[in-house]
């Protein structure tokens, strides 16, 4: 009786122990369903946020993207293409025409009409660059009537400034990495970025400065097309155990990264 009563008891042990394996199980099946329909999952890389991704002395990309990108896809059991980009407005556009299965964007409301985020994994700052002998001293100080800034089309700073903004104008390079050679050559009265982009830029070229603390705070994350919702919730999840595994940590610091931090966890 106390050997059948125990068999019983471990039969619906593994019974549980089964269900519970199971559905972590059917959500990543049904996520690689959705992210990688075409057989592979088509991961945008873009080249124009340094903190997100470069190309490494071979040309190759790397950075901590094309860590989440890789990791993502073992994690499915599915191939991995990485589809390379220069500007953020170009990766958003190829995820709205489904040319590629998900991106690494900064969240905004703007963008939120076409597709879906995760939580955020890393925060970066926006910053200011002015020239040295400029009047601007203070980020409050730009948005006066007749201030020009160079900002790279469709960015996130792009379309925060477009909001933000009330005197000051817009104008706008054709990609992050741009912004300040255009600064310089229409003779512009500050460039916006990333702060890691402007600093190294600063040091290229001479004779300009950033300005102190930050603009904005963006938020960086991973996005797909609307409607993939198994994609999107296992995505969400993934997110955050890549945060709280310290997965996200080690690739910035792997990949020399400064000044940007790992998002906090999600919270609810």
């Amino acid at each position: 009786m106390h050997c059948t009563r125990r068999s019983l008891c471990a039969a619906a042990a593994l019974v549980l122990a089964g269900c519970c394996t199971a559905k972590p199980d059917a959500r990543a099946a049904a996520a690689a369903a959705e992210l990688a329909a075409t057989g592979k999952l088509r991961a945008a890389i873009n080249f124009g946020n340094p903190i997100l991704a470069t190309r490494g002395a071979d040309g190759a990309p790397s950075g901590v993207s094309v860590d989440l990108a890789r990791e993502a896809a073992r994690r499915l059991g599915v191939p991995i293409e990485l589809a390379q980009f220069t500007s953020a407005a170009s990766v958003v556009e190829a995820l709205k025409a489904q040319q590629v299965d998900l991106a690494f964007v900064a969240i905004d409301p703007v963008r939120a009409a076409d597709m879906d985020y995760t939580a955020p994994y890393v925060m970066i700052e926006g910053a200011y660059l002015v020239r040295d002998e400029s009047p601007l001293q203070r980020n409050e100080d730009v948005d006066r009537p007749g201030t020009r800034v160079a900002v790279g089309r469709g960015s996130a700073y792009d379309l925060f400034l477009s909001r933000e903004l009330k005197a000051a104008a817009l104008v706008r390079a054709p990609t992050s990495p741009a912004v300040t050679d255009l600064f310089l050559a229409q003779n512009l009265d500050a460039a916006a970025g990333v702060r890691q982009q402007l600093q190294a830029d600063a040091l290229r070229v001479g004779g300009v400065r950033l300005l102190p603390g930050r603009f904005m705070v963006i938020e960086q994350a991973i996005a797909v097309p609307k409607g993939r919702e198994a994609a999107q919730v296992w995505l969400s999840d993934f997110i955050e155990k890549m945060k709280s595994s310290g997965f996200v940590a080690d690739a910035l610091r792997r990949h020399g990264i400064e000044g940007a931090d790992v998002a906090p966890a999600r919270s609810g």
